[in-house]
């Protein structure tokens, strides 16, 4: 397991001018509180910082990074992925906007003769839902994200290459798929992996070791 470039930086941030607060440490680096906030909760979780309320983080020069690597590493995304939301690209719009609400869900994957064929999130629908075009009637698939500009992961990745996708793309999930055909990229959608299991799996660590 290795720290993003983004993680380092605040480690030499932390370990030159701490203590430091958060907000110094987000000024320091030209971003947000929030864009900084799960680097911190990590490296703090790591014990590589420490943190004190109203004095903030200095560094600590210690790490659990070995044993904490080794679980992280150990979990694979089929032990945490939640089920997912499913639909065929013929539905309409107005039926999905429909299913991904009822389940309360931030995107539903959608399928090509059972296999991945596009994904499309709440702010697609909300997007689509202000224009004029007939939700009834439009198939998803005229607006959905087509493959095979999708990330996704399989049941046997790690969470961390699980994790590391959900940042580097900016995205609120990941359809976790079964490859029955690599190279003509059929995939059956077998679960889906989100933020939120990344925040329970950290959460799950935090508590047994640190």
């Amino acid at each position: 397991m290795e720290f993003t470039k983004r993680q380092e930086k605040i480690i030499e941030i932390v370990r030159e001018s701490g203590p430091i607060t958060g907000d110094e440490i987000a000024g320091k680096l030209s971003l947000s509180r929030a864009t900084i906030r799960p680097d911190l909760t990590i490296l703090t979780m790591l014990n590589m910082l420490g943190a004190r309320p109203k004095v903030g983080y200095f560094y600590t020069g210690k790490s659990g990074l070995s044993v904490f690597s080794k679980k992280v590493n150990s979990i694979k995304v089929k032990d945490t992925m939640s089920l997912p939301i499913v639909m065929d690209e013929n539905s309409s719009i107005y039926d999905v906007i429909v299913g991904l609400f009822l389940d309360d869900m931030s995107s539903v994957f959608i399928t090509n003769g059972g296999f991945l064929a596009g994904v499309v999130s709440r702010k697609d629908l909300l997007r689509t839902a202000m224009g004029k075009i007939d939700l009834n009637s439009t198939p998803i698939g005229l607006i959905m994200t087509r493959m095979p500009n999708i990330v996704y992961v399989t049941e046997d990745s790690s969470v961390l290459e699980a994790a590391d996708k959900i940042e580097e793309k900016g995205v609120d999930s990941l359809p976790v798929v079964k490859v029955v055909d690599e190279e003509l990229k059929k995939f059956k959608v077998v679960g889906r992996f989100t933020k939120t299991n990344v925040n329970r799996i950290f959460v799950e660590l935090a508590k047994d070791n640190f």
